[in-house]
């Protein structure tokens, strides 16, 4: 049985920093050296489903991006918005009925379960790949299937280390968050003793609890599945794992294995808890509140990427978003117009900086947009689809990793062990169970 080992895992970030120096010089091209557009289709009208904002930044821009596509092509467009939670669900309804909303923006690895339902988007990630800069590994693995592209990659909500400056300081650590497993774990400890606990989010949360409890596995070697899709979670690395999120949790606020998307936002600006594991919207919100205390918080926010663990590189997942265009549309031109225009610079910068980064890019080129650097606090945010792997790593994209993420067996096997309702081993055998049901050989 194939085991994630130290050395895989060099192997892979290895290859992804390579691919990503490569690509950041322009040479991981295919041959479009101009610019393409597509027309649409006469009477064409669109609906797009999307995910709710939790930056109004975001949505404010989407919105100005979608009246200036209107503007220029004379194509209406109507956007409706879901809960993160039900996106997923109405997708695959969607693909099932063959009728629904001509664009979807979904999840993870949401086209993987259902490629022959969707448009060919070769076309256009190439070209999009090509005049900026190439994408990263992630979006790669995400976006193609069988040498064709069925989603289009939108980027990342990054998932980083959110903490008080001040208490930080006051609990030992002036130099901010260490950057290994062990040296946060102590410093969460002394965050605790000092009665500014962390906090991070155990319930069955679509990007907090993803993120962190992923993050958590891979970076003390344990994983899924192998890469031949063969189910591994029960393993030594996942043990270890497990019983260091025991340790954390012992520092932790009470109550966050109920804990959804909300929550950890939610206590962080009340002053409840001093770390967290969020998007950057903690700080936009902050930054942007009625109320001037909760305005001064966000001068004692700072952020980090998060601890690389026993197995040395990052091991990071990020809640990675991207567009579905389903085959029953009367307008496939439209569609991928509509989808090239977003991710043209001139919409794509100013929409990432009106949600001050919230949205990680997964094209090389748009490194460079300055609101990673107008505040070095946003710095940590830009990397994050660079830095992380996809869920079902070590295994391939398809149903079965999509169903066991829909299921969230990891979230709910770290939850089990650090809340002591299992032992790390009853917690990992459990998980192993669960997995079987859908990686079936």
């Amino acid at each position: 049985m194939s085991r994630f080992t130290r050395r895989r895992v060099l192997k892979g970030s290895a290859g992804l920093a390579a691919a990503g120096a490569l690509a950041s010089q322009g040479l991981l091209r295919p041959a479009y050296a101009q610019d393409m557009s597509f027309t649409p289709e006469d009477g064409a009208e669109l609906r797009i489903l999307r995910w709710s904002r939790f930056v109004q930044g975001d949505e404010d821009l989407f919105l100005e991006n979608v009246q200036k596509f209107t503007d220029a092509t004379g194509v209406a467009v109507r956007v409706d918005n879901e809960s993160w939670e039900d996106v997923r669900p109405k997708a695959a309804v969607a693909a099932n009925v063959g009728s629904g909303p001509d664009i979807i923006f979904g999840w993870y690895d949401d086209p993987h379960q259902y490629p022959d339902k969707l448009v060919d988007l070769t076309d256009l990630c190439d070209y999009l790949g090509g005049k900026y800069g190439g994408w990263f590994d992630a979006a790669l693995r995400y976006g193609q299937r069988d040498g064709r592209w069925i989603g289009m990659p939108w980027g990342a909500a990054g998932n980083c280390l959110v903490y008080r400056r001040s208490w930080m300081e006051e609990a030992g650590f002036s130099d901010g968050i260490p950057g290994d497993t062990e040296g946060f774990l102590e410093a969460c400890r002394a965050l605790n003793g000092i009665g500014h606990p962390p906090g991070f989010a155990l319930g069955n949360a679509v990007g907090d609890g993803n993120t962190w409890t992923h993050w958590l596995l891979w970076s003390h070697g344990g994983s899924m599945v192998d890469e031949n899709n063969n189910v591994i979670i029960n393993s030594p690395e996942t043990i270890a794992a497990l019983t260091y999120a025991r340790q954390l949790y012992e520092t932790f606020i009470p109550g966050t294995v109920s804990w959804l998307d909300a929550n950890n936002n939610r206590a962080f600006l009340a002053d409840e808890i001093g770390l967290t594991a969020n998007g950057i919207s903690v700080f936009y919100a902050a930054k942007n509140h009625e109320d001037p205390a909760i305005r001064e918080i966000a001068d004692d926010i700072e952020h980090a990427n998060m601890p690389i663990g026993p197995v040395g590189q990052p091991s990071e997942l990020h809640l990675f978003t991207q567009a579905m265009v389903f085959n029953y549309t009367n307008y496939p031109n439209a569609c991928k117009e509509f989808l090239r225009f977003i991710m043209e610079r001139e919409q794509y910068e100013p929409w990432q900086a009106a949600s001050e980064g919230y949205v990680t890019h997964p094209l090389a080129a748009y490194d460079e947009n300055p609101i990673w650097t107008a505040d070095s606090r946003n710095t940590p945010y830009r990397d994050c689809v660079r830095r992380m792997l996809y869920n079902g790593y070590q295994g391939n994209l398809g149903y079965s990793s999509a169903a066991a993420m829909a299921d969230y067996i990891v979230v709910n096997m770290v939850a089990e062990a650090a809340s002591g309702a299992k032992s790390p081993e009853d917690a990992a055998a459990d998980a192993e169970r669960r997995a079987q049901r859908y990686y079936r050989v």
